[in-house]
C-alpha cells in the first residue's frame, strides 16, 4: 500500500518537478543587478545631459569621490557642473537606486519555479495526507506564481519610477538652487553700495539734526532706512 501511494505521488509531482528545473524567459533581462538602473541613468542623461552612478562598492566610492574634487577644486562652479555633482554625490539617490536592485532580485527570485520534492521522513501515521500535503503545497505554489511575479514586477516598476523622479528633481532642485545663490550674490553687490549711501545719508542727518537743519522724523527715517538695507544685504549673503 505504501509502496502505490509512493508511486503515485512521484507520478503526480513528475511534472512539477519538470517544470520546476526551468526558468522564465520574459525576466531574464531582471537577472542583471544593474538592468534597472541602467534605464534610469539612460533616461536621466537624455533629460538633463548628466551622468549618475550607482555606487557599489568601496573602490567605486573613492573614484567619485575624486571625481568630485576634479570638478569642484579651484574651480568656478556653474549650473552644469552643479547639477553634476549633485548626481554623482547624493546618498538619497544611492537609496532609490538601491531599492531598485532589492525589487529587481526579488522579481527574479518570485520568477524561479520550485523544485516540489518528497522526503522518506515525511511519512508517517497517515502516509497519503502527509504526500498530499506536500503536493498540494507544490501546486498551490505553481498557481500563485503568475501573480506573484506580477505584484513583484509592478513594485520594481514603482521603484525605477521612484528613482527616476528623485533623480529628475534633484538636477532640477540644484539647477534652481544655484540661480537662487547667482541672483542673491548679485542682491549682494547692489546692497552694499546701497548701505554705503544709506550710511552717508544717516550719519549725514544726523549731523544736520544737530545744528537744527533736520528735524528729528526725517533724522529717524533716514536711521530706519539705513537698518533696513542693512538686514537686507545680511539677509542675502546668509
Amino acid at each position: 500500500m505504501k509502496r502505490r501511494f509512493l508511486t503515485m505521488a512521484a507520478v503526480a509531482t513528475m511534472p512539477l518537478i519538470s517544470a520546476g528545473c526551468t526558468t522564465t524567459g520574459a525576466l531574464d533581462g531582471i537577472s542583471d543587478p544593474l538592468a534597472g538602473f541602467t534605464t534610469i541613468a539612460a533616461r536621466a542623461e537624455s533629460v538633463t545631459g548628466k551622468k549618475t552612478v550607482w555606487v557599489q562598492s568601496s573602490e567605486e566610492a573613492r573614484t567619485v569621490s575624486e571625481r568630485v574634487k576634479r570638478l569642484v577644486q579651484k574651480k568656478t562652479i556653474g549650473p552644469d557642473t552643479a547639477v553634476q555633482v549633485a548626481l554623482l554625490n547624493n546618498k538619497g539617490l544611492q537609496a532609490a537606486y538601491t531599492e531598485i536592485g532589492l525589487s529587481a532580485a526579488d522579481t527574479w527570485q518570485e520568477s524561479m519555479l520550485v523544485n516540489p520534492t518528497i522526503s522518506v521522513g515525511m511519512i508517517g501515521v497517515d502516509p497519503v495526507r502527509t504526500i498530499e500535503g506536500a503536493v498540494v503545497s507544490n501546486i498551490l505554489a505553481l498557481a500563485t506564481r503568475d501573480r506573484r511575479v506580477a505584484v513583484a514586477d509592478a513594485r520594481f516598476r514603482q521603484a525605477q519610477l521612484r528613482a527616476a523622479e528623485e533623480t529628475l528633481r534633484l538636477a532640477a532642485d540644484t539647477r534652481r538652487a544655484w540661480i537662487n545663490v547667482v541672483s542673491a550674490w548679485e542682491s549682494v553687490s547692489y546692497l552694499n553700495q546701497a548701505q554705503a549711501a544709506a550710511d552717508a545719508a544717516s550719519e549725514l542727518a544726523q549731523k544736520l539734526g544737530e545744528t537744527g537743519a533736520f528735524t528729528k522724523t526725517g533724522q529717524a527715517r533716514e536711521h530706519v532706512f539705513y537698518a533696513e538695507i542693512t538686514g537686507q544685504a545680511a539677509e542675502a549673503r546668509l
